[in-house]
């Protein structure tokens, strides 16, 4: 039996003083590559903040990573965070420093402190994402596809155990999400568990996953099929 990464139970997943979702219970395996559907406006976004302690779980249980989210207190956040990849739909990269550096910042925020474990740890996660050479690069010389891979060898900074992907390609062409989910494949291949919020339903069918759809207020799984 491989272990749960991400295991809820009977969570409402609430906005300020409004429950968007209720009574979720769902077990995401290590290894697993998940998709979570849903319409715009769904929760599919509230869900993701919820699994990275951006907002609270005041109801029902959660597990994620070994972190108990209904405990959770606000310094354990950046400690959950760092066995978290997360991957945003508008890249997050900083503007004013290149990508080396845009890397190494995270890093440090995350407590790193030696200069040559970090140049090593960034060339590792750029050359993942087949982007070795553009660490010299500033994010506005970059594709949207290339500042995508980026944040996605971000995301693998501190060898996450789990990828939270919200919307990865949302902002990016048919080919380009394309090349992108490539990469998101590759990683998963490597034992990586990835959680992935789309609408994209033409990458689900070429890529087809166990999917889980946020509607009327409830997560299901639903079979690949009916999608």
């Amino acid at each position: 039996m491989s272990e749960s990464i991400l295991a809820l139970k009977d969570v409402g997943v609430f906005q300020k003083e409004n429950m968007v979702l209720n009574e979720i219970s769902l077990d995401i395996k290590k290894g697993e590559f998940v998709y979570l559907i849903g319409k715009t406006g769904s929760g599919k976004s509230s869900f993701m903040k919820t699994l990275y302690g951006d907002l609270p779980l005041r109801h029902g249980e959660g597990n994620i990573v070994g972190f108990d989210l209904k405990t959770l207190k606000e310094k354990d956040i950046p400690f959950l965070r760092r066995k978290l990849g997360i991957v945003f739909q508008d890249f997050k990269l900083l503007p004013d420093r290149n990508i080396n550096n845009n890397l190494q910042f995270v890093l440090k925020a995350t407590g790193w402190k030696d200069q040559a474990k970090m140049d090593t740890q960034i060339t590792e996660v750029l050359d993942k994402v087949g982007m070795k050479t553009k660490g010299f690069k500033f994010p506005h010389e970059l594709s949207g596809g290339e500042q995508q891979r980026i944040a996605i060898a971000r995301a693998l900074l501190n060898d996450p155990e789990l990828i939270l992907a919200d919307e990865p390609t949302g902002n990016l062409d048919p080919q380009t999400s394309v090349e992108v989910m490539k990469v998101l494949q590759e990683i998963n291949k490597s034992g990586r568990t990835i959680l992935m919020a789309t609408h994209d339903y033409a990458l689900i069918l070429k890529y087809p996953s166990k999917t889980l759809k946020c509607d009327g207020s409830k997560v299901f799984e639903v079979v690949q099929n009916a999608v």
